[in-house]
């Protein structure tokens, strides 16, 4: 089966939430991506946003990943930075390179838009990507702190 990875933008309404419905189920969460979608207005302005990434993989015209990035505008230089917020493979997909493909295409996105670095964080736990982002890229041990937002 032939591998596609194509960008989500205006219009791509349905294929959006088929990219959340297999975030929701690659990452056993599926309260996190369905309990409250967001409205249809919501979501065109997200894929009108030139600075979201949202990608959508197919095999054989099924659903394989997904992948949402950001691109952050830096401000201590001209250039920016692409982050990947979620990426998953469906189940039947794994060990196909459908990861690597999708980071593939935001890697010649960021060339394309100037940026100098694709990041990603990592659970320790979750060691299939551990070891995917291990062969791609150099590891930097971080600490990641929630901090709550003040609300009155």
């Amino acid at each position: 089966m032939s591998l596609a990875v194509r960008r989500l933008g205006p219009g791509d309404v349905a294929a959006f939430r088929t990219m959340n419905r297999l975030f929701g189920e690659a990452f056993e969460d599926p309260d996190s991506y369905a309990s409250a979608p967001p409205g249809d207005a919501y979501v065109e302005a997200r894929l009108a946003n030139p600075e979201f990434v949202a990608l959508l993989a197919t095999m054989g015209g099924e659903p394989a990943g997904a992948l949402a990035a950001y691109e952050l505008k830096k401000f201590e230089q001209e250039r920016s930075e692409l982050y990947i917020y979620d990426l998953a493979v469906a189940e039947p997909h794994r060990r196909q390179g459908v990861a690597s493909a999708l980071i593939a295409w935001l890697q010649d996105h960021a060339a394309a838009v100037g940026a100098w670095v694709v990041y990603v964080q990592a659970d320790p736990p979750d060691l299939p990507a551990v070891a995917l982002y291990d062969k791609l890229g150099t590891r930097e041990e971080v600490l990641h702190f929630d901090i709550p937002v003040r609300r009155p």
